[in-house]
């Protein structure tokens, strides 16, 4: 044991090991890249969805379900799936992040507009407000802490998976624990998921501090 981490920190600190297209700095951009592009992409879909959902209180039931339901997808399973129907691609593997994040997203979103005081919101119609500005001006604003918990959880779940690109030949991090099975490299096995692990701590650490300091300055 003392040996395959010994061997370990070897392969993480050697120079040799962070330099060219199979290097751990060229790895870690793409892992970044398919993370970051699709917690967009679900960003964009799960947003206004929970928005619209939390807002209107239409179609609640059918989007938490669905949300429910898109937690339980398999995600390797998703990916041979899509890959099976679109071939050789980044397509499956941004299926199946997309998937995976909008859930969060969808959820916390409207857990954060069904949180806001309904009396904050009646007083805001009482002032003559309209629809879009109660939502944009009052609701969005109340809701927006749950929001960018969503948002980060969202984000953490897709670099913790982002390691299925691998699974269909493509790079990121995932890369080390796939060629390390193939190649019954312990090590390298072992390197690739710590640095994943690594990566998502980081990422929680900064955006949680991030999320702290911008709320703490606004209600200062």
């Amino acid at each position: 044991m003392y040996e395959l981490f010994k061997n370990l920190g070897t392969w993480l600190t050697s120079g040799s090991q962070w330099t060219g297209t199979d290097g751990i700095a060229h790895r870690l951009a793409e892992h970044l890249q398919y993370s970051l592009l699709a917690t967009l992409v679900a960003a964009a879909i799960g947003l206004p969805l929970g928005l619209l959902i939390g807002h209107t209180g239409k179609g609640a039931f059918v989007a938490i379900n669905l949300a429910s339901f898109g937690r339980a997808l398999p995600t390797v399973g998703l990916v041979v799936l899509v890959f099976l129907a679109g071939g050789l691609s980044m397509l499956p593997v941004y299926v199946a992040l997309v998937a995976l994040a909008v859930p969060a997203i969808v959820t916390n979103t409207y857990a954060g507009m069904t949180a806001v005081d309904p009396d904050v919101k009646d007083a805001a119609r009482g002032q003559g407000m309209r629809g879009h500005q109660v939502l944009f001006q009052v609701e969005l604003p109340l809701a927006l802490p749950l929001i960018m918990t969503g948002l980060r959880l969202a984000l953490i779940q897709v670099v913790a998976t982002a390691t299925i690109a691998a699974y269909v030949s493509f790079g990121g991090l995932g890369r080390y624990v796939f060629d390390g099975l193939a190649q019954r490299d312990l090590v390298q096995v072992l390197g690739g998921a710590v640095l994943v692990a690594v990566v998502a701590v980081a990422l929680d650490l900064l955006l949680s501090g991030l999320q702290r300091f911008l709320f703490r300055h606004r209600t200062a």
